[in-house]
């Protein structure tokens, strides 16, 4: 007779802790910043210098506490759930514990200050591929309040509350939906959450394809780059947004961003430019694009606008 297996409800899982120090400093603002979808993100969230995960690991769901001790240069982890071990086992590098930014110089002035300015940061590397594709390709060709909004939507909807004890839980993070889940929202359900058919279907293409998604993370990052653009509606840009957090890659660029060459232009040169002229520009930084990049955006700088801002298109009324 088989004994059934004993399941513990993750919320009464017990907490786990580590303790990281890089000998040196931590942003973890300006390091896992980009991985927040708006500031109703149900995964992400801050509280003052606290910044709270909540993330679906090989292992399963898992919530991540992460707190910054400047004194000694640490940075506390507590994680609850299934996938608590895997998720404490990769602070390190979702810290940026790999990048290695050797080679980098910052040749222009507003790169070279926001580099003096922010030493905290680093390229951080999830290691989790569909956390930051699924979103990504909400983000196709649309305005970002109308991608945050849709996320915030599908991932309520459709992923489970984050595991934890009740300050977790009033929190209200979720962890997003499972492959399998994905795969399962029907149209609908993506239309009333204003993501048309085309992002909804690459979405469900690339839940059907995490397996060997997820493993690209081993991979040289040009061949990653080469494999996620296989499944159809990943292209330069999708795939350049997933390298950038998921896989630590310092020279990906996000070619085909409707803000990214004007504001690379006007830091630079102080006039907006296109893609070819984007590319043109980093092409010093070889090798460390992305971090160029990522120094221009901390810096603050914003060209100034023209005309009235576009509105978007709301696909719920289509």
């Amino acid at each position: 007779m088989r004994v059934p297996e004993l399941r513990v409800p993750s919320s009464r899982l017990p907490e786990q802790s580590r303790r990281w120090r890089p000998g040196r400093p931590v942003n973890l603002a300006a390091t896992l910043g980009p991985m927040r979808r708006g500031a109703g993100d149900p995964t992400f969230q801050t509280r003052g210098a606290e910044v709270w995960r909540a993330l679906r690991t090989p292992e399963g769901a898992a919530t991540l506490r992460l707190v910054p001790h400047p004194a000694d240069g640490a940075v506390e982890a507590t994680s609850w759930g299934p996938g608590a071990t895997w998720a404490l086992e990769t602070v390190p590098d979702l810290l940026g514990g790999q990048d290695d930014p050797s080679g980098f110089e910052p040749r222009h002035p507003v790169v070279r200050d926001a580099w003096r300015r922010h030493q905290g940061w680093r390229i951080p590397r999830s290691g989790l591929v569909l956390e930051s594709l699924v979103p990504a390709v909400i983000e196709q060709k649309v305005t970002s309040h109308e991608a945050w909004r849709g996320w915030r939507q599908v991932v309520r909807t459709h992923g489970e509350p984050a595991p934890g004890p009740d300050a977790v839980r009033a929190l209200r993070l979720h962890v997003p939906p499972a492959p399998a889940a994905w795969a399962r929202v029907p149209s609908w359900e993506w239309h009333r959450c204003g993501i048309d058919q085309s992002r909804s279907s690459t979405v469900v293409r690339a839940a059907s394809a995490a397996g060997r998604l997820e493993q690209v993370v081993d991979l040289a990052h040009a061949e990653a780059a080469a494999k996620l653009r296989t499944v159809p509606g990943i292209g330069i840009w999708t795939a350049a947004e997933v390298a950038q957090r998921a896989l630590g890659d310092p020279d990906a660029v996000s070619v085909g961003d409707f803000h990214l060459s004007g504001l690379v232009g006007w830091a630079l040169v102080g006039e907006r430019v296109d893609d070819a002229g984007m590319l043109e520009l980093l092409e010093p930084y070889r090798g460390h694009r992305y971090r160029a990049v990522r120094m221009i955006e901390l810096a603050g700088l914003r060209p100034p606008r023209h005309g009235p801002r576009y509105a978007g298109r709301d696909y719920r009324s289509m």
